[in-house]
């Protein structure tokens, strides 16, 4: 079953395109994934199953602390360890997100690697969600129009919002 889900997923990659409503930050995310974790775009986030589904935030404390996806779990990137998510069944559905899709697209590999079987990654990472008209929340559960940018180098990417970084 978790095969024919991925493979699923797999094959909706190519329709990813229209997904993305920038064609040079389409371009730029392209070159930058290694197709490693299935992608799942912001459209059918919003149509997944919400039942045992588990997002994390691979971004730094502080770019969380800033905002992120609602129901979002910080369990960060340079300092990431698998005890953050021990507590998660294998068989959830688990979406990893980060500022582009880069380095969710990394802790996603550790989580296929340590058994999990429903990794996706979300296209566009959060820059894209908040593109999107998305919602994005404070660690206290208020919602803000604050996104963190990465740097200077990424924060073009970030079309709507109030950028900091």
């Amino acid at each position: 079953m978790h095969r024919y889900f991925f493979a699923f997923f797999c094959l909706l990659s190519s329709q990813l395109v229209a997904q993305i409503k920038n064609p040079e930050y389409k371009q730029v995310l392209d070159s930058l994934y290694q197709n490693t974790v299935p992608l799942i775009t912001i459209d059918e986030f919003s149509t997944i199953d919400k039942y045992n589904l588990h997002i994390l935030d691979t971004r730094e404390e502080d770019e969380f602390k800033v905002s992120h996806i609602k129901n979002a779990r910080h369990v960060g990137n340079f300092w990431f360890d698998m005890r953050k998510v021990y507590d998660i069944p294998v068989n959830s559905t688990i979406v990893v997100y980060c500022s582009v899709g880069i380095r969710s697209e990394k802790i996603g590999e550790k989580l296929i690697d340590a058994g999990y079987k429903n990794v996706l990654n979300l296209y566009g990472g959060i820059f894209e969600w908040v593109n999107q008209g998305n919602p994005v929340y404070k660690q206290n559960g208020v919602q803000t129009a604050e996104i963190h940018t990465y740097n200077k180098n990424w924060d073009r990417w970030a079309e709507r919002g109030t950028k900091v970084n």
